[in-house]
């Protein structure tokens, strides 16, 4: 029967996955439904706690958005970038990885985007190359942000058994970054060079593409900067606090806020702050780009992970029996259910919510579970996600786009590289760490 209640979670997740965006999320809810009332399974537990995170996050990054902050920040991203416009397709994912780490999210991604493909076009280097490992890097970083709704949930289920969340941090902010480096490398080699590409060719005599009008005048608002600095005090606030309560550290012996409960009254606080020394309207928040897109991934976590510990909570004693002892001796494997796992259920926060407490319940050691955690980033296997079809839209040069057979778009290679990078570098740098 478990078969059977599997074949259907796969169904509502391919059926999520089709209508896209927020679908996911209506679908997963779907999927606990029919679980409930056709096969009598208990629905699993919600998890609020990483759909509170999200929320409190965005709020703050919203409130950033409406002030100015993130046009200041896509502002230093441009400067970088057009410094040293030949290191394009090195220098457009170290941006990302950096401003996806700082901020807790990808969408901060999306405001970078035509910069790259701009430069890169400019200076006649393939775009396809530096967006796919731009998009890639700002999906992997979400593992090593220090305020990402994955990284808390994750170091909330480690801390327990002896890891720190300071250590979570000191393995994946290396291993992932290093991992990104090396798909930039092999990303600055694949598809022909603009050029010779024939796709180009036929758009510009066609005048498909537009030509370079120069660099164009960004204006940024009287208190952008101020937002920034506020949005980072508060992200210096939090990593302190989780690092000081944390039991391996001991500064505060008795907290008075877990973890979850000082990333969110943090961030709100950080949101309060910016909108009265900004002097922005709350109002305008509702509809920042930023926080429509948190909120649909607000609904997307609630569908496909409540989808996820549903099915697992239910069969815990079939899949320890499967796959408990095959874990334990080849731990690596999780890697592979991760990536899998993230490629359908579309989020981080989701897939690391919804297998990483039974991988660990299943014998996982902290450090391979660590070691595997860059695998919940495989959000760009299929080409549907929000941010690889950003790049597709935003390169008018053809180059990044999707090929006949679904998987043969530039982000896969790249991608792929880069996340079995981090997972190797994640158990040679475990051991030193742990």
């Amino acid at each position: 029967m478990w078969i059977v209640e599997l074949l259907v979670v796969l169904l509502f997740i391919w059926l999520g996955a089709r209508m896209g965006s927020i679908g996911i999320g209506f679908a997963g809810g779907f999927g606990v439904l029919v679980l409930a009332m056709v096969f009598g399974i208990k629905p699993g537990s919600i998890p609020v706690d990483v759909i509170l995170i999200i929320m409190s996050v965005i709020a703050a990054i919203a409130a950033m958005q409406v002030a100015g902050g993130l046009d200041y920040m896509v502002h230093l991203a441009e400067k970088v970038l057009r410094s040293n416009p030949k290191y394009i397709t090195f220098l457009a994912p170290v941006v990302t990885y950096v401003m996806t780490l700082f901020a807790g999210t990808g969408h901060t991604a999306f405001s970078t985007l035509p910069v790259i493909a701009e430069v890169a076009k400019e200076t006649g280097i393939r775009p396809s190359r530096p967006l796919s490992i731009a998009t890639v890097a700002s999906q992997i970083a979400i593992t090593a942000s220090p305020i990402s709704a994955a990284v808390i949930f994750f170091s909330n289920e480690l801390e327990p058994l002896g890891v720190s969340y300071i250590q979570l941090l000191m393995i994946s902010i290396p291993s992932s970054f290093i991992a990104v480096m090396v798909g930039a490398v092999v990303a600055n080699f694949l598809g022909k060079d603009l050029k010779d590409d024939p796709i180009y060719q036929d758009r510009l005599a066609k005048g498909l593409v537009k030509t370079s009008s120069g660099r164009e005048a960004r204006e940024i608002k009287k208190g952008a900067k101020t937002s920034v600095l506020i949005f980072l005090l508060g992200l210096i606030c939090v990593v302190f606090y989780a690092t000081a309560i944390s039991s391996s550290v001991g500064l505060i012996k008795d907290p008075v806020m877990p973890r979850d409960e000082a990333i969110m009254t943090v961030m709100l606080a950080v949101a309060s702050l910016i909108a009265m020394v900004c002097k922005i309207k709350t109002g305008d928040v509702l509809d920042a780009a930023t926080f429509k897109s948190g909120m649909s991934a607000c609904v997307c976590v609630l569908g496909v992970a409540w989808l996820g510990t549903t099915f697992v909570a239910a069969h815990l004693e079939q899949i320890n029996i499967f796959a408990g002892s095959l874990l334990e001796t080849k731990p690596w494997l999780l890697a592979v259910v991760l990536f899998f796992a993230a490629m359908l259920l579309y989020s981080q926060a989701a897939t690391t919510r919804a297998l990483m407490p039974a991988a660990l319940a299943l014998g996982v050691s902290p450090g391979a579970a660590i070691a595997a955690f860059a695998s919940v980033s495989a959000l760009f296997v299929l080409p549907t996600y929000p941010s690889l079809l950003a790049a597709i839209e935003f390169d008018d040069t053809g180059s990044t786009r999707i090929g006949k057979y679904v998987f043969d778009h530039p982000f896969i290679v790249p991608g792929t590289v880069t996340i079995a990078m981090a997972v190797v570098l994640g158990f040679l740098i475990g051991p030193m760490v742990i």
